[in-house]
């Protein structure tokens, strides 16, 4: 897993010498900036019914801490607060994420084909039939990965509030975002090599490293405001893409 964690992560700095090499900054700004105008309105708005949320769950305790007047509580209760705004953030990002994995499928699935083509020396030649088919196998597999993150999140949620056990679940769910959000990435290369998606979910299930450095690497990307909005999602596709070579050479996938 520590190798496979290692490659996904050196694909993104091979990704970015890919793009200028290959001039493909039209494909990665433009979606790029649609990305980051849609996720900060979202976030604003989110965060918005988070905090309201939030006043309205300490108004109901509110009278339970004047009684107890225990300071060390407080600061658990205040703790326990803030994990359960975190996780709610984390939902509604994974959710959004979810939402734009579907609605740039078209782009995701062009851009991974063509960075394959690119990098076989092949010319790239358009088809309409195994992009539709491409977009619908991504869309498919997306919802399916929302429906098992949501059932994962109801349980991590209800737990958060909990001292020291939330904390650490904590840890958990960002493990959980990174693996589900790297796998989107990858499959886009694992339907164009004529792999269902249950050998899909197994093979990738064999390498949680390439999807867990895939999402990491993601994420902290949306740490550089603005900028690393803007690049993460195309910078993470075609990464992805680059991460798999190395199993494709060693002939991995004819194992499947």
């Amino acid at each position: 897993m520590l190798k496979d964690l290692i490659i996904s992560i050196q694909a993104y700095f091979q990704a970015h010498a890919f793009i200028s090499k290959h001039k493909l900054w039209r494909w990665i700004i433009i979606p790029g900036i649609i990305y980051a105008c849609v996720f900060v309105i979202g976030m604003y708005f989110f965060g918005q019914t988070a905090n309201h949320f939030m006043e309205w769950l300490k108004s109901l305790i509110q009278d339970s801490l004047t009684k107890i007047n225990s300071s060390f509580l407080s600061f658990l209760i205040t703790i326990g607060s803030f994990m359960i705004w975190i996780m709610m953030m984390l939902f509604y990002f994974s959710l959004f994420k979810y939402f734009f994995l579907i609605v740039g499928s078209p782009v995701f699935a062009y851009l991974s084909e063509k960075t394959e083509s690119i990098i076989e020396g092949k010319s790239f030649t358009f088809s309409l039939p195994q992009l539709l088919k491409d977009i619908l196998r991504g869309i498919k597999l997306s919802l399916r990965n929302s429906l098992w993150q949501t059932v994962y999140y109801i349980f991590l949620f209800l737990v958060s509030s909990l001292p020291v056990i939330g904390w650490f679940l904590f840890l958990l769910t960002l493990l959980i975002e990174c693996y589900y959000y790297g796998f989107s990435m990858l499959d886009y290369s694992m339907e164009r090599h004529k792999k269902s998606a249950a050998e899909s979910i197994y093979f990738i299930g064999n390498h949680k490293g390439l999807a867990i450095g895939n999402g990491m690497i993601f994420y902290l990307m949306h740490l550089v405001p603005v900028i690393g909005w803007i690049f993460a999602p195309a910078y993470a596709v075609i990464a992805a893409t680059l991460s798999l070579q190395p199993m494709k050479e060693q002939q991995e996938f004819d194992k499947l």
